[in-house]
Order: structure tokens, then C-alpha cells, then sequence
């Protein structure tokens, strides 16, 4: 079993963010494991970079590259008004959610900036441009059907035979949280390219077949 240093961990565990020490255990093991491939390592919903501190130092140990995909505006859960909004990632001067700024300030103080490529941009948009496969790919983007949905379709058919598709936040419970997570984890189960490697919380890891 892969495990983070006692250092990463602290970083992680310091980073704004939501996702549990847990979770974020199984999604480094994921990552060591999908490193193997010699292929990037890509997430799609980056927030303040907590989870980018697990991904970038697998990919600091493996000789890859972690690749972060947001358009750090914030996600419908997170704008003003809502349980998960915080005012401290707010762009004073133009008055909406900018968190970039913080990410790069989580990154550094981890000593993992070499490791990441930050792409700012809209999910869709950048999966139209991105030719190569992956060795896993991280979805933990917006969490409306909407959003989910492009996620799922743009960024699984480039998990490479054998990588990782990680979701976050799949509560089969509708009392739990909502259910777009879940309901593209039950379609990539479904279309037979994936197959279930594990559970923890509410985070789901899912291997794409080798075909014969």
C-alpha cells in the first residue's frame, strides 16, 4: 500500500478544502498505482488544491506530471448564498469567486509547483483539446447532472487500458448528497470499460478493461 509522507499529509490535511484524510489515503493509492502507467495524472475540480497535493507528489515520485482542470469561479455549491461558500476565496475587486490565487499559494507551500500543470479553463473545452491518454483521471467537478455528464464523457474514454477513473462524492443515498456523482458512476459500470477496484466513503475507483 502506497501512503503519502508524514509531511504530505500535514500539507493536505492543512489545505482548504472538503475531502476527507480517509478518502484522500485511497485516492493517493489510487494515483501510485495508475503512476505506473508513466502516463499524467488528471483531475477535474481543483478548488483550493487539496487533493492536487496527493496526486502532484505521486507524480514527483513517479517521474510524471499531475494535470489540474478548473475554472476556479467555483462550483454551484460554493457561489454566495449556499452551505459551502467561502468568502475568503472571493476576488474583492471584481467580486466573484477566484481561487486560483489560494491554490497556488497550497502548492508552493507543499514545495509541489514543478509537479503540476494548472489548466484554467472549462472541463468540456479542455477535453476537446487533450489528444493523449491518461493513467487516471479524478472527477470532482461540478456536481449538477449537467456538468457530471461532460465530465464523464469527456474525460473517460482518455483513461488509458488498465488506468484509474476516480469519482468523488457517490452517495447512492439520495439523503447523502446529490446523485449526478452517482449516476455516472452506475453509466461507466454500465458501458462494460469499467470495473470496481474500490470504495471508500463516498469516493469510487474503477479500472478500465484491458481488451483482448
Amino acid at each position: 500500500m502506497s501512503e503519502p509522507s508524514p509531511e504530505i499529509l500535514a500539507a493536505f490535511e492543512a489545505a482548504k478544502g472538503f475531502m476527507p484524510v480517509g478518502e484522500g489515503l485511497a485516492l493517493y493509492e489510487a494515483a501510485a498505482e495508475a503512476a505506473g502507467l508513466g502516463l499524467p495524472l488528471l483531475e477535474v475540480g481543483t478548488y483550493c488544491g487539496r487533493s492536487t497535493i496527493l496526486l502532484a507528489d505521486v507524480a514527483r515520485r513517479a517521474g510524471t506530471v499531475a494535470v489540474t482542470v478548473d475554472h476556479h469561479r467555483g462550483s454551484e455549491e460554493q457561489q454566495p448564498g449556499w452551505e459551502y461558500h467561502d468568502a475568503s476565496v472571493v476576488d474583492p475587486e471584481v467580486g466573484v469567486m477566484d481561487t486560483l490565487p489560494t491554490f497556488r499559494r497550497t502548492l508552493r507551500k507543499a514545495g509541489l509547483e514543478e509537479h503540476v500543470i494548472a489548466v484554467v479553463g472549462r472541463s468540456p473545452q479542455v477535453a476537446k483539446v487533450w489528444g493523449g491518454q491518461l493513467g487516471l483521471v479524478f472527477v470532482d467537478g461540478g456536481h449538477t447532472d449537467e456538468h457530471a455528464t461532460n465530465d464523464y464523457e469527456g474525460w473517460a474514454p482518455k483513461v488509458a487500458p488498465g488506468g484509474l477513473l476516480v469519482i468523488h462524492d457517490v452517495f447512492p443515498d439520495p439523503e447523502d448528497g446529490g446523485q449526478a456523482p452517482y449516476r455516472i458512476y452506475l453509466r461507466a459500470l454500465e458501458s462494460g470499460d469499467f470495473e470496481e477496484v474500490s470504495v471508500t466513503g463516498s469516493l469510487r475507483v474503477l479500472r478500465r478493461r484491458r481488451r483482448t
